[in-house]
């Protein structure tokens, strides 16, 4: 029988919130043009696969802090979650294990923490 882990409200709120950063910050890379930068398109195929891409008009300074927001939040959750004291209760496999089952916690149907509890 797999272990259960007794996580922290704010942990699993922090690895939640984690997962919706990124989420974010993926979907609006995806939206953006290729590069920062205004810059011609292109083409080569000289390498091993042809490569193409379209002229980019560039982020807007908009755009650019957007990303920035994102990222650095990021950070902070990333520090946060890595960094928590639950983290210092636990040893060996069982701290990989924990570990593991916290970035999958939301999956699992575990309950949402109540509210200012965080």
């Amino acid at each position: 029988m797999a272990t259960t882990y007794d996580f922290p409200s704010d942990l699993l709120a922090g690895q939640e919130e984690l997962h919706q950063v990124r989420a974010e910050l993926t979907a609006l890379l995806k939206r953006l043009p290729w590069s920062v930068e205004p810059l011609d398109g292109f083409s080569d195929d000289t390498g091993w696969r042809k490569i193409e891409r379209p002229a980019s008009p560039g982020w807007s300074e908009d755009e650019q802090a957007e990303v920035e927001k994102l990222r650095r939040r990021e950070r902070e959750l990333a520090v946060f979650v890595s960094t928590h004291r639950y983290w210092s209760e636990i040893t060996g496999p069982d701290q990989v294990n924990a570990r593991s089952e916290l970035k999958h916690a939301h999956d699992t149907g575990l309950p949402d923490p109540p509210p200012g509890d965080a």
